[in-house]
């Protein structure tokens, strides 16, 4: 099958060798790295390959690269060159490498070497397929196989099975896997290996990460296919097309029908079925067996081993199957309702009836020679038998073979004497031929025709008869045609010329053209039908409106090839997409040397509606933004020479060179190479040279700026032998004992150190030992430690039961082997690690339901605080204890719906078994004995589901250390047992920083405290309590050991005493601490003591009545009112108690009550009430500040309470609605600040505010009096803006400026009734309840500039609504960019070539010259946008200045001494100002002098060193053409190295060669000489040169190349192309060759002239002219559409006979038609001009004028 689009585009890149020239040849081969170890060899690829597309690769292109059609070699034809090899220099091609599979298709790759030292024409490597065997069926797929090799392998920690992710379009070759049953893909290789199919239905094959095209012969790059029968590079003649379509009917007696049998061998079978039936299928195989399949789901599944494929769609069905068919299917169709269906069928069936040739038949002579013919059998495929011919006439696909005919018996017959000689067989007796008669007259003239003829069969004798026989006996030679096409030329046509322009150049007009009637040679004839001729004129209409166009400015001219390059390269144009528009490059900044051009870079989108431009912020615009700068070259400049070379010294002072240098530099060979193998570098070696002798010299006689560039050149390429490579150690093992690690070792064979590329080789191939892979690690004896058996079964076969396992102690010695120890060298073992609860079925119960419900736990929620010493206590789990040491605690776990034997418990989350001080006991008890430090925590028990907590804390321990308690405590030591107790009740609350008492912003906040520690505070207060009855005991006096607890009272006696143990109910506790949260700060440890004090006397009211009724129950024998007299007294004590602690409570610490010289100084704090508005009768309502008044239609008076506290005492005020009360007759303020509201009206409702405000600050808290309906909402219409503070807190309604960071909290205080729904918008859109508090406020955490906004709350209650809003700006201060590229862009483009400076808050400095420019900027971000201020001096900028870009930039021309100094810039916004600052100097450019350049000469006298100047501006060096200016100081050149040079040879130039070719010699003179420090030239003896450096030689060969010449063959034939009159063309072949007469490459005699290979020549067949004849008569006699014709031929000049028209293409050819009568015609006839005229009648449009006028015959007649 094809594989999809993608798939082929993919596949669509091919690999193909392309020659690149490297001056030094590099054999550069990459590899992939290996994934799978040693299972396959990887690809090698080259550099000089590149991809090309897979269109443009011909036959024989792909044929040449793939290497189709060669000749496999081995390694011993190296030796033997191809002559292109020894051309090309390219050594034989190597072995092939091993193939990358053993089956289902591998590739095979081989490499040869370039032997020259330039550049080889030709690839270097070659490919072919192996292994294209198919694969056993258990080997499954191959990328299924490179999958499931990482399955061992960790992936981020964790181990996956991996399965293949198949057909990728993007990157089929990299392997891509699927974790097993998630949706979890990674690329586990970029490459898959060689050999791994591209894609699940393609041959394709990947080869080093590419994808490379294989075609069904399994070779690489063969495009060849299998036809649709399935056979490769078939015609598809062994199968045919079978489609048609079904159309159902079925009815209620016939539920089913046979749709279409398909036989076996069909391919690509493709049904669809329309309609509500369903298909099924029924199978037969070959050998008989029948199946059915209902075809149920969508899906793929297989069928008798064929793959079928479904998808079932509500009203259709898609049935495919690609093939081959393994069976007979017969497609059903199932009825499933009234409506018919249809199903459409197409596959290729196979032609099981094919021909087949048969044997020879007997001979046609027993002897003395004759022939024997075969014949062809119609076989049948399925049944391998014969049958008969009509089978296979049946399909027209079938082409009979035709038979085949040799000679036989040519031995002499008996009757011959032995001796007569045989006569070849077609003379001795002739064979049959194929005879035929004339063929008939054609049947058509043109177009396309048939003839005919009859064919025969005859046979000669000896005598020369001729008979007819049977046609057989000439079926060894192909039959004649009997049936030929003739005057298959193309009957003449009309050809329709070139439309004309419209006549208009807006709206409507006309066009025209020409209509000719053209034969099969191009010539205008006649023959055409008159109906068929195309018409020649029609309306034409131009989209041009009919009005001015606006002109369009001109179009500057381009600039040269870089202008365009540049479009090219960066164009980009406006669309209706956010697109980076780049504007043109600015001049480059300087006129020579390197400076910088930049350009402005918008984003900008094109408004569709009004065709215009609109820009956009930059972060509108997606991918990357093109650059605004880059660098320029102006060329050198004219001053930039610091080094001047000996010629120009001379020239520029007048000196003269006398002779030439005698010292050069020149490469001498190479070092040795860096690398043996796989490609090191040689680097050559750079010599100064005596050019006469040869010999090195010194190298400071060689001129230094001549040296020559470094060269290097790449050695020893060839691969390294195979060696071991070794990977790194693995983690051990094992922690102790003996563990082991393991590394990768493996053959590699490095094939370059360039790319690192490496094969991996078989083991076999390395010759030296294998490094080991496993070595021993942590060998040292293991501590002691448990080894647990596995758990046995199950105590019970049904229910819970328990499980049990065994443990060893033992010990893991250093040589590996264990030892068993005794167990108590193992550290203890908890009882749960060896039973554990189990739990079976359920056992089945009679008459009892079979669900099983979940546990419960029988919990008490409760707080316990033990006051006197017990011995033991009994509690229940759910609630809290604080008890004191050494008491014993039975705590029970009461569960119902669960086994009590299965209950555990745990300890802090750690599970607990009994030991001597815990016991664990069966049915849901423990008992701790004597309580310790160690046993404070959390309690839980578990049964199944269900757990419950009890929280244990011990009295008197602070940091779990005890403090110690005696049985003998004094009474005056209770003030140290009590800070004791309060120092251990409050240890967890300094750790908590207040989190549980004083820390109820912090519970506000939602942050969660130790939950252990909830209830410290409360009960620490509660044990300080003062306000007990006085006559008994303290409560922490000790008392008698035989005391009992609250469970277990035993104490019979009638004394009323403070309780053994006090109890709570946690549910009271949790709204004490609830009520506390919402009070101040400053009034909390003030009304705690009234809260505690309120909670003492309800624990002893109910202990009091506890006693009573546990009096009662036992049967006193007191009377009752002996009895009650106790109770009532110690009642009322207690309350009065309770009164007077809590006015001396209030004493103490209320500022108001007290002398303000001696109470502390308070700001002032307005008390909450807790309780709700009291309704004192119907008409009058009295509440507290916090709560929400309702007035009823009765209500007479509100009272509204204010209490406030602070020192000095706060003087009270209120407000309505933010504006303050207008007292009246109605509205009252009391004595004590009191606000009273008679006979309420609905304008009073509203939000009352209460402040409290004295010289410390103030507080205020507000009420909110409302009607049952709409809701209320509390609002402020102030601004507030914070520049400073880290958090604000303002009410809805007011606006809101604040800094970036700061946390602002809106309040939405809402008063309604019923209640209302609060809901926060931002901007309109809703925002979600995660957002807001508990208490409907909204916080913004962190405010940036997003949060800017609307902010809405909405209060709704089902009588209506109401919504303020608050609006939030954000305050960005003035701050210095982090990025100066804008700011650097905008000063370029603002003043391209202007010196800039950008200020900074630390301060910049830049230094100008007089008169010179210069742009200033200003960067600063802030929100809203700062203003800009300029100042010199300190002072505001008065000077001449430009202002730009907002303020931010400043241009300042014609800088003098006045702008020297300090130029700032403040930038201010509401949130703060910025200052940033710039120092400017001015200072002018002046020439400075530098150090000398280095001597011109080692020695003579010639050496001179020169001073070199820089430009500098303010010491700095710049452009020197700044200074070009400037007058240069006057300096003279300084003498160096005045000395005499030492001996050296002089060479004269080498003569002429004696010869030109074929080797011959040249000489030259050899001298040595000294040049003295006067500058004269002195001969010294060749010995004085000779000790310093060899002789040159004074003879060399030359002109060894071989004697070549240029050889011509003959001419050839006058015959080529025409190109004038009887004046043709003729060619000859030149060729190279040596004197001796052997061809050489052409290149070899390029020096030569070469002579001509064309030349022009004289024949008659070009003696041709053009003929043509007259004008016919013209076809109009007016008007635009006359043409006239005439013929035009070529004919011989002597002859006159026409002949073919490419003989006189040498000159232009005559027109053959023209246009003719081209003058206007007058009015006086009325005839159509658009062949659109009777539409125009039928539509009654003849009355208007446009229409009228054009179809003038026909409106006419109307």
């Amino acid at each position: 099958m094809a594989a999809p689009a993608k798939q082929q585009q993919q596949r669509a890149w091919s690999l193909v060798a392309a020659p690149v020239f490297f001056s030094v040849s590099l054999w550069l081969l990459c590899s992939a790295p290996q994934v799978g170890g040693d299972q396959s060899q990887g690809a090698i690829f080259l550099r000089e390959f590149t991809l090309i597309r897979r269109e443009s690769l011909n036959e024989d292109f792909l044929s040449d690269l793939l290497n189709t059609n060669h000749r496999i070699e081995d390694t011993s034809s190296r030796t033997a060159r191809s002559e292109e090899d020894r051309d090309t220099l390219w050594d034989a091609w190597g072995s092939w490498s091993e193939c990358s599979r053993t089956c289902g298709g591998g590739a095979s790759y081989s490499l040869r070497r370039c032997l020259s030292s330039k550049s080889c024409e030709g690839r270097n490597i070659r490919y072919r397929t192996c292994s294209n065997v198919d694969c056993p069926p258990e080997a499954g797929d191959f990328r299924t196989q490179q999958c499931s090799a990482h399955n061992d392998v960790k992936y981020q920690g964790q181990f996956y099975e991996w399965l293949p992710v198949s057909n990728d379009p993007d990157n089929p070759c990299s392997l891509k896997c699927q974790a097993k049953g998630t949706s979890f893909v990674v690329e586990l290789a970029p490459k898959v290996l060689d050999g791994t199919r591209c894609y699940t239905e393609s041959l394709d094959m990947c080869i080093s990460g590419l994808c490379q095209i294989v075609g069904c012969d399994h070779q690489l790059g063969s495009t060849v296919k299998e036809d649709n029968c399935g056979v490769c590079n078939g015609d598809g003649s062994t199968c045919r097309l079978v489609r048609g379509q079904y159309k159902s009917q079925l009815l209620a007696n016939k539920p089913d029908d046979t749709v279409v049998v398909i036989p076996y061998g069909s391919r690509h079978v493709r049904l669809v079925l329309k309609g509500p039936d369903h298909l099924y299928l029924e199978t037969k195989t070959l050998q008989g067996l029948k199946g059915e399949n209902s075809l149920g789901s969508t899906g793929s599944f297989l069928v008798d081993n064929s793959s079928v494929d479904l998808q079932k769609f509500p009203d259709k069905e898609i049935l495919r199957m690609p093939g081959p068919l393994t069976a007979d299917f017969t497609v059903k169709i199932r009825y499933a309702g009234a409506a018919d269906s249809t199903v459409q069928f197409i596959f290729y069936q196979p032609i099981i009836h094919r021909w087949r040739e048969t044997d020879f038949f007997p001979c046609s002579a027993s002897c003395g020679g004759g022939y024997q013919l075969t014949s062809a059998e119609c076989y049948d495929l399925r049944s391998n038998r014969v049958v008969s011919d009509q089978y296979c006439h049946y399909y027209p696909e079938n082409i009979k073979p035709k038979p085949k005919l040799q000679e036989c018996n040519l031995d002499p017959c008996p009757a011959s004497d032995g001796y007569k000689q045989i006569m070849p067989y077609d003379l001795y007796h002739p064979l049959p031929r194929w005879e035929s008669t004339p063929w008939t007259a054609c049947s058509s003239s043109c177009g396309g025709g048939i003839q005919s003829r009859t064919i025969s069969c005859v046979e000669e004798d000896i005598q020369g008869l001729v008979s007819s026989v049977e046609e057989w006996k000439c079926m060894y030679t192909p039959k004649m045609p009997i049936v030929q096409p003739c005057n298959i030329f193309d009957c003449p046509k009309w050809l329709a010329q070139e439309w004309s322009p419209c006549t208009v150049t807006c709206g409507q007009g006309l066009r025209y053209r020409v209509v000719l009637c053209i034969d099969h040679r191009g010539m205008h004839t006649g023959g055409c039908t008159a109906k068929t001729k195309p018409h020649i004129k029609e309306e034409c209409i131009v989209p041009t409106p009919c009005y001015k166009p606006k002109e369009k400015l001109p179009v500057e001219a381009k600039l040269p090839w870089y202008k365009q390059a540049q479009e090219l390269e960066e164009g980009a144009i406006v669309s209706e997409e956010p697109t980076f528009i780049p504007e043109t490059w600015s001049a480059c900044s300087v006129t020579c040397g390197v400076g910088i051009q930049v350009r402005l870079v918008k984003c900008q989108v094109l408004l569709s509606f009004s065709q215009s431009v609109a820009d956009l912020p930059i972060d509108e615009c997606e991918g990357p933004k093109p650059a605004s700068e880059r660098a320029c070259y102006g060329g050198p400049c004219n001053g930039e020479t610091s080094e001047y070379s000996p010629e120009e010294a001379d020239v520029f002072y007048g000196g003269s060179q006398d002779f030439d240098e005698l010292h050069d530099w020149e490469y001498e060979g190479f070092t040795e190479c860096s690398e043996s193998c796989a490609g090191g570098v040689q680097e050559a070696v750079v010599a100064c040279l005596n050019k006469q002798t040869r010999e090195f010299a010194d190298e400071n006689l060689c001129v230094s700026s001549r040296r020559p560039p470094q060269l290097l050149k790449a050695c020893n390429l060839e691969p390294c032998p195979p060696r071991w490579e070794t990977g790194q150690w693995s983690s051990c093992s094992l922690t102790c004992g003996v563990g082991l690690q393991t590394r990768d070792v493996f053959c590699s064979h490095l094939l370059s150190r360039e790319t690192n590329e490496t094969v991996i080789l078989a083991d076999g191939l390395c010759h030296k030992p294998q490094p080991i892979q496993v070595q021993a690690c942590n060998r040292f004896d293991c501590p002691p430690s448990w080894y647990l058996s596995e758990w046995q079964q199950c105590s019970v076969s049904c229910g819970e039961g328990t499980q049990k396992r065994n443990a060893i102690c033992r010990k893991m010695l250093n040589t590996g082997l264990s030892a068993i120890i005794n167990s108590s060298l193992c550290p203890p073992l908890p009882f749960s690690s060896l039973v554990r609860p189990c739990a079976v079925a359920t056992c089945a119960r009679h008459q009892r339901p079979s669900h099983k419900q979940t546990p419960l736990i029988m919990a008490q929620k409760k707080v316990f605080i033990q006051t006197r010493k017990q011995r033991k206590l009994h509690f229940v789990v759910g609630g809290y204890a604080y008890l004191l040491p050494k008491t014993s605690v039975i705590l029970r776990c009461p569960v119902r719906r669960f086994r009590k034997p299965m209950i555990t418990w745990e300890k802090d989350g750690k599970r607990l078994i009994s030991s001597a001080h815990v016991t664990i006991a069966p049915y849901g008890y423990m008992k701790i004995h004597r309580l310790k430090p160690s046993d404070t925590g959390t309690y839980t028990c578990t049964a199944g589901l269900a757990r419950e907590h009890f929280v244990i804390k011990l009295i008197g321990g602070h940091n779990k250390r005890m403090a110690a308690l005696s049985l003998g405590m004094m009474k005056e030591e209770e003030a140290t047992r009590k800070a004791s107790l309060n120092e251990a009740l409050h240890a967890q609350e300094k750790h908590q920083n207040g989190i549980l008492f004083n820390g109820s912003k912090t519970e506000k906040r939602g942050l969660l405290t130790d939950p252990s520690s909830r209830y410290d505070d409360i009960v620490s207060r509660l044990l300080e309590y003062r306000g007990w009855p006085h006559d008994h005991p303290e409560p922490w006096e000790a008392q008698d050991s035989a005391e009992r607890n609250i469970s277990s009272e035993e104490d019979q006696g009638q004394e009323y005493t403070l309780p053994f143990t006090m109890v709570a109910s946690q549910d009271r506790l949790d709204d004490i601490l609830r009520n506390l949260s919402q009070q101040p700060e400053e009034v909390q440890d003030v009304y705690s003591k009234q809260l505690v004090a309120q909670l003492a006397h309800e624990i002893f009211k109910s202990h009091l009545e506890h006693q009573e009724s546990l009096f009662k129950t036992q049967g006193s024998r007191v009377s009752s009112a002996s009895v009650e007299v106790p109770f009532s007294k110690y009642f009322s004590e207690f309350t009065s108690s309770l009164r007077t602690s809590s006015a001396e409570a209030h004493l103490s610490s209320s500022p108001e009550l007290t002398n303000g010289s001696r109470g502390p100084h308070r700001k002032p704090a307005i008390l909450k009430k807790i309780s709700a508005a009291q309704q004192l009768s119907a008409s009058e309502v009295v509440t507290h500040l916090g709560h929400t008044v309702v007035l009823a239609s009765g209500t007479l008076s509100v009272l509204l309470h204010c209490e406030a506290v602070g020192n000095p005492k706060p003087t009270i005020s209120w407000a309505k609605n933010g504006e303050v009360v207008q007292f009246s007759k109605r509205i009252l303020l009391q004595p004590d600040d009191s606000l009273q509201i008679l006979e309420p009206v609905e304008e009073d409702v509203g939000f009352y505010t209460c402040n409290a405000t004295n010289a410390l600050g103030s507080d205020s808290v507000s009420i909110a009096v409302t009607l049952a309906g709409k809701p209320l909402i509390k609002t402020s219409r102030a601004t507030l803006v914070n520049k400073e503070l880290p958090a604000v807190t303002v009410d809805i309604g007011s606006t809101v400026k604040t800094i970036l960071g700061a946390n602002v909290t809106i309040n939405c205080q809402v008063a309604g009734v019923p209640e209302a729904e609060l809901t926060w918008f931002r901007n309109k859109i809703k925002l979600a309840p995660g957002h807001y508090l508990q208490d409907g406020s909204l916080q913004i955490e962190n405010v940036s500039l997003s949060d800017q906004g609307l902010y809405s709350c909405r209060a709704a209650n089902i009588r209506g609504q109401i919504t303020e809003s608050t609006q939030l700006l954000v305050l960005d201060p003035p701050q210095f960019p982090h990025r100066l590229e804008d700011m650097a862009a905008a000063l370029s483009i603002t003043g391209p070539g202007v010196p800039s400076v950008i200020t900074s808050p630390s301060g910049t400095r830049k230094v100008l010259s007089p008169g010179s420019s210069v742009l200033i900027g200003c960067p600063v971000n802030g929100h809203p946008a700062p203003n800009i201020t300029w100042f010199h001096a300190g002072q505001p900028l008065s000077m001449p200045h430009h202002v730009l870009s907002s303020g931010e930039i400043i241009q300042i021309l014609n800088i003098s001494l006045d702008y020297q100094g300090e130029i700032s810039c403040m930038a201010q916004n509401e949130a703060g100002l910025l200052v940033q600052k710039t120092s400017l100097t001015v200072q002018d450019y002046w020439w400075s002098v530098d150090k000398m350049s280095p001597c011109s000469a080692s020695c003579g006298n010639k050496g001179l060193q020169y001073h070199q100047l820089r430009c500098l501006l303010d010491r700095a060096q710049v452009n020197i053409s700044h200074c070009m200016e400037k007058p240069k100081p006057a300096l003279q050149p300084v003498a160096c190295n005045r000395r005499d040079c030492p001996s050296r040879w002089m060479v004269t130039s080498w003569s002429h060669c004696t010869q030109s070719c074929g080797g011959g010699i040249q000489t030259r003179r050899v001298t040595c000489q000294k040049l003295t420090a006067a500058g004269s030239s002195m001969p010294m003896s060749n010995d004085a040169c000779a000790q310093l450096s060899k002789r040159p030689v004074d003879t060399q060969s030359c002109n060894r190349q071989l004697c070549v010449e240029w050889a011509t063959s003959a001419w050839g034939q006058c015959n080529g192309p025409c190109i004038g009159s009887r004046l043709a063309v003729q060619h000859r072949q030149v060729f190279c060759r040596t004197r001796d007469g052997i061809s050489v490459p052409s290149d070899q005699c390029s020096s030569l002239p070469r002579p001509l290979s064309t030349q022009n020549c004289w024949t008659d067949a070009c003696g041709v002219h053009w003929r043509v004849s007259l004008w016919t008569l013209c076809t109009a006699t007016c008007g635009n559409y006359g043409f006239q014709s005439r013929r035009v031929e070529c004919v011989r000049v002597r002859t006159n006979k026409p002949v073919q028209e490419h003989y006189c293409a040498w000159r232009p050819r005559p027109a053959n038609w023209q246009r003719c009568n081209i003058t206007p015609c007058e009015n006086i006839e009325c005839r159509d001009t658009t062949r659109y005229c009777e539409k125009v009648k039928q539509l009654k449009l003849c009355q208007l004028a446009q229409f009228k006028s054009r179809c003038c015959g026909t409106c006419g007649k109307a």
